[in-house]
């Protein structure tokens, strides 16, 4: 049996993805902190290009701890993606007159982290948010749309 240790982390790089590394990081910075399962379920639903190659990394990295640590991936969240610009092949384009245009293919190296989390703190985390919400809601604070349209309805003096 293996012991597990406390603050396990298992990851995934996938090097040379042809990839723009802004493509990229636009997909990765929806679902960093998040757990497996959100990943999961985001990752399919983006209409994006790049969400196929970091699928396959979340998944592989997933299946990275549940073979070789036995780790559970409903206790699995994502603590750490990173992007990084890789190499850029570059080739010519032969056009008229034999004349030539450069084409530069980006490609990105993609860092995908994974740690277990207890269920005893995943419950506190959901304690203390429905705590916050219900401070919130006595405030009469409405955010809608991720705190674009912010309405706060307190009696505010103004001097």
């Amino acid at each position: 049996m293996i012991k597990k240790d406390q603050g396990v982390e298992v990851y995934t790089l996938g090097q040379h993805i042809c990839l723009s590394a802004h493509k990229a990081r636009r997909v990765i910075d929806q679902i960093r902190g998040r757990s497996y399962t959100d990943t999961l379920l985001i990752l399919k639903l983006m209409p994006y290009r790049a969400c196929v190659p970091i699928l396959k990394l979340v998944s592989s990295a997933a299946a990275n701890a549940r073979h070789n640590m036995r780790l559970k991936t409903t206790d699995l969240i994502i603590s750490k993606a990173e992007v990084n610009r890789g190499t850029i092949r570059k080739k010519l384009k032969p056009r008229a007159r034999g004349h030539s245009y450069p084409i530069k293919r980006t490609t990105c190296h993609i860092t995908i982290v994974l740690t277990e989390i207890p269920k005893e703190q995943i419950w506190k985390k959901k304690e203390d948010y429905e705590y916050i919400v219900k401070a919130i809601s006595k405030d009469q604070i409405w955010i809608k749309n991720r705190a674009m349209y912010c309405k706060i309805y307190r009696n505010i003096k103004y001097g």
